[in-house]
């Protein structure tokens, strides 16, 4: 036992160092899990005398990131890039895997074995591309929708890969035909099952433990999904990956998507990790660098064909040759499943060790320079396509996910959240909710709110929220350790974001702007200001008088809400209201006076009051011409002192003077 301890110890040490050692020079982490099973396998150091545990446990990652891969298969998503996914991605894998069958065999590998390595080096690596596409932010580009919708393909290939290659080693390619077609009919029918269960009965479970608002019930209830899924594949004697893909699939198109990926995301990476420090123990350096030319010479060879496959194949169905060859060069690698396939083939014999140590050197040495080759890729593809014969400039594209920018995220759709959402609308101001109870997210979607299912605290919920490009965060609630959650989410994930958060009374106030907080609304505080200004008046206390006296208040408690209450006693003293000019927004309805007329029919200089902008369809019109014409539902931004804003708001409604 304390032999079993002291390795694991040491390998979780390893693991963290190298990690870390890895993400400072810019390499993937999965890089980093293989080089630790490197050193701590037997061909290493060797100190992992007794991994079988080790095994067992990393192949829940395997379950878990089909899961998790599943979780991104919607319908939908892949219906709008069908022809991409299935048209280019088709041509790429059967392609490439065709023509490494050719040269295995003429090198002597027998059909079966041909097929097994062909096929794994088909695959490209998801992970990092992806990781990649979305820190250059070339992912909404052309070239980005190219190497996405191929790797949508690949991953998908994948599935059947896992199925046919025990099958293979089973029947010895004797056969496999009508094995294929037996698995596959079962394949089916587990199919049906499991979206007949995800489309009528996990809702109403998820619904329920969402109800619960725990946060351990709603894990242990994913985990539990994805494990139950593959076991009843395992069962029909299929993969338990396979079972955990359509778990993931089935739950894809439900509003709990962005939660569920949230919480086995932890669960998914360290086992993950696990499984890629097995994959590096299989690795014999001893014996790749006995080859190491022929590992040079089979990279060489992997990134020329795979270019050019993909280059040639996406210029046949139309693509411009410049983005035909980015894709290319981002997809050359092999990816992490085939670090999978290679494990499964070495359980089943389809692969000996020396094979494998061969593909796994080739797969890490690929991956390793994947991000250097993509850094320079304008320059290499500037040098490939002079610039005389360049094809026009590349704009991104919408891949049909939406995509926020310069919003209100708001933590927490309730009665505050809702009310500050209603204020928001008028003024055009776009913004996105984040709640956890499941009936009112699935109410506000069906009013036509942008309101995502999830608990605001996690980093992926956020980052889906589009956090790094929010102009503010609203935290709507008044627990105060659930907020230094959230806001410690937030900080981590968005640091200059501000961040407004409401509190029953100002008791932590210290504590939350010590934790980043922008701005803290202490509710019961300003429930006693109202109050009294109620009294006040109600007891004969001129209007102006009490103004004064909450903005005072106000002032001594925080002064960012200074500016924003001061307008209202402002607006009252004589010798300020020549000097201030506000701007006010108002959103005209089909019948308002003003729709149909031009800005110089309307002679709004007249009242000495100017249109600074105008809000047309989500696009804003800066300083419009006079010969512009309003119409019904533009939102109309008025610059002006307020009594004549106000007048000229009253003439574009009704008309009158």
């Amino acid at each position: 036992m304390q032999s079993v301890f002291t390795q694991v110890f040491a390998l979780l040490g390893a693991a963290v160092f190298l990690v870390w050692l890895f993400k400072r020079i810019g390499l993937p982490a999965i890089l980093a899990y293989l080089v630790t099973g490197l050193i701590a396998g037997s061909h290493g150091i060797g100190w992992m005398t007794s991994s079988d545990e080790i095994h067992l446990i990393a192949e829940l990652g395997i379950v878990f990131l089909l899961f998790s891969l599943g979780l991104e298969f919607s319908l939908p998503r892949l219906m709008a890039m069908r022809n991409i996914v299935f048209g280019l991605g088709t041509l790429q894998v059967v392609t490439t895997t065709l023509l490494g069958m050719l040269i295995l065999t003429m090198l002597g590998y027998n059909l079966l074995t041909a097929f097994t390595i062909a096929s794994l080096m088909a695959l490209s690596s998801t992970a990092v591309v992806v990781k990649l596409l979305k820190e250059s932010g070339s992912l909404n580009l052309r070239r980005g929708q190219l190497a996405v919708g191929v790797l949508l393909f690949q991953d998908i290939a994948v599935v059947p890969l896992l199925i046919a290659l025990p099958l293979l080693a089973k029947t010895n390619g004797q056969d496999i035909v009508g094995a294929l077609l037996f698995a596959f009919a079962k394949g089916a029918a587990i199919c049906v099952f499991l979206l007949a269960v995800g489309k009528w009965l996990l809702p109403k479970v998820f619904s329920e433990i969402a109800l619960a608002r725990s946060d351990e019930l709603f894990v242990l209830t994913t985990i539990l999904v994805a494990l139950c899924a593959g076991v009843l594949t395992y069962s029909f004697g299929l993969s338990m990956a396979l079972g955990a893909f359509l778990a993931g699939m089935m739950l894809g198109e439900s509003h709990y998507r962005h939660q569920l990926e949230a919480e086995i995301r932890p669960f998914r990476d360290i086992l993950m990790g696990l499984f890629f420090v097995t994959v590096g123990m299989q690795l014999d350096l001893t014996y790749v660098a006995q080859v190491w030319p022929y590992v040079l010479l089979a990279l060489l060879t992997l990134f020329f064909c795979k270019v050019v496959i993909l280059a040639a194949a996406a210029q046949l169905m139309g693509e411009r040759r410049r983005d035909a060859l980015a894709a290319g060069f981002k997809l050359w690698q092999m990816g992490e499943f085939g670090f999978v396939l290679v494990a499964l083939a070495s359980k089943h014999n389809l692969l000996d060790p020396d094979t494998a140590s061969f593909l796994i050197a080739l797969g890490v040495l690929s991956m390793a320079g994947t991000p250097h080759l993509i850094s320079k890729l304008d320059i290499i593809l500037d040098w490939l396509i002079q610039p005389s014969n360049k094809e026009e400039a590349e704009l991104p594209q919408n891949m049909g996910a939406k995509t926020f920018a310069n919003h209100v995220l708001i933590c927490g759709f309730g009665r505050v959240g809702q009310t500050v959402a209603r204020f928001l609308k008028p003024e055009a101001i776009p913004y996105v909710a984040v709640e956890l109870n499941p009936h009112l997210v699935q109410e506000a979607k069906a009013g036509g709110e942008t309101v995502l299912f999830g608990h605001a605290g996690q980093q992926a919920i956020l980052k889906s929220a589009g956090i790094e490009r929010a102009r503010l965060v609203i935290i709507t609630f008044v627990d105060y350790e659930k907020s230094l959650e959230i806001i410690d989410a937030v900080r981590r994930v968005a640091p200059e974001v501000k961040i407004l958060v409401r509190m029953r009374d100002d008791s932590q106030l210290e504590q939350l702007k010590q934790a980043g907080v922008t701005e803290v609304v202490p509710e019961t505080l300003e429930a006693s200001l109202m109050l009294v200004s109620h009294v006040l008046f109600m007891s004969g206390v001129p209007m102006k008088r009490i103004l004064r006296r909450v903005s005072k208040e106000r002032q001594n408690r925080y002064a960012f809400l200074h500016g924003f209450f001061a307008g209202d006693a402002d607006e009252l003293k004589i010798d300020q209201q020549e000097r201030l000019e506000f701007l006010h927004a108002i959103a005209l309805p089909e019948h308002a006076y003003a729709v149909n007329k031009t800005i110089a029919e309307l002679a709004l200089e007249q009242r000495r009051v100017e249109i600074s902008a105008l809000r047309r369809n989500g696009e804003e019109i800066a300083q419009p011409s006079d010969d512009t014409q309003i119409l019904a539902n533009d939102i109309v931004l008025l610059k002006g002192k307020p009594r004549r804003v106000e007048r000229a708001e009253q003439f574009l409604l009704d008309g009158l003077p």
